[in-house]
């Protein structure tokens, strides 16, 4: 009887300890998503910000301007439901204007050009990898959650199901073709 009742406590102590280290698992995935998603704003917010910039400072033709400007003014202004669509405009926007490259030769060979056009280079660079980071985070946290043990024994809490960031995020050749 007392083996039986040490060994039952051995049990549950071990038991408790593996869910105890899955919660904490699960809690350094989900700060991993907040901050790979803090990373991800401020990468899409640089990006917006560099548009803008570019678009407003009259090395690029009226219509290029205008069209890169509100995609870019879109992209900052969207709610958080909408933001997915805003930052795809805004990727179609940038692959519109910089669809040649005599585009950006154009803007390059502007007095700031370079500057500038060196600047929107890294900023759509870096919006795939931090997107790709993002998505990798919640990919991984979606997976222990869907596990039997942490939905039985509510090991996630109150946390909301982590959502992918899906956009369109493909760079314009023209622009990172160049400088590849």
């Amino acid at each position: 009887m007392t083996a039986t009742l040490i060994w039952t406590l051995v049990a549950l102590v071990v038991i408790g300890l593996y869910l105890s280290w899955t919660a904490g698992r699960l809690d350094r995935l989900h700060a991993r998503i907040d901050a790979a998603r803090a990373a991800l704003d401020a990468q899409l917010l640089r990006r917006a910000s560099v548009a803008q910039e570019l678009a407003t400072s009259g090395v690029l033709d009226p219509a290029a301007s205008i069209v890169l400007y509100e995609a870019a003014h879109a992209a900052r202004q969207a709610e958080e439901d909408q933001r997915e669509v805003a930052e795809s405009e805004l990727t179609q926007a940038l692959r519109a204007v910089f669809e040649e490259p005599a585009q950006v030769e154009a803007v390059r060979e502007a007095p700031g050009g370079e500057e500038a056009a060196r600047e929107l280079t890294e900023a759509v660079r870096r919006v795939p990898m931090a997107r790709r980071f993002h998505n990798d985070a919640v990919r991984a946290a979606r997976a222990l959650r869907r596990h039997r043990k942490v939905r039985w024994f509510r090991l996630a809490g109150h946390a909301p199901f982590p959502m992918a960031f899906e956009m369109d995020d493909e760079p314009p050749a023209a622009l990172v073709g160049r400088a590849a």
